[in-house]
């Protein structure tokens, strides 16, 4: 199921994306904010690996089983 979000933004924004969409790099505006909100999830899961990693590093981390990273899944 699609909802419909309705956005506001300055007009130098809104030609940003217009010109990004007829240069062909998006057949929407849908698709360029569906884009942009992709690869805002993937910055987000890799800003909380590396954190990961620093807290691992710092001897904070715990290696888990293959049992108990199973009741991880969702």
């Amino acid at each position: 199921m699609r909802t419909i979000v309705n956005i506001s933004m300055p007009a130098d924004l809104k030609k940003e994306v217009d010109m990004a969409i007829k240069e062909g790099k998006y057949a929407s505006t849908s698709e360029f904010f569906r884009v942009l909100i992709r690869m805002w999830k993937d910055y987000r899961l890799l800003s909380e690996l590396r954190e990961s990693e620093r807290e691992f590093k710092a001897g904070k981390g715990k290696i888990l089983t293959l049992k108990e990273l199973r009741r991880y899944r969702s």
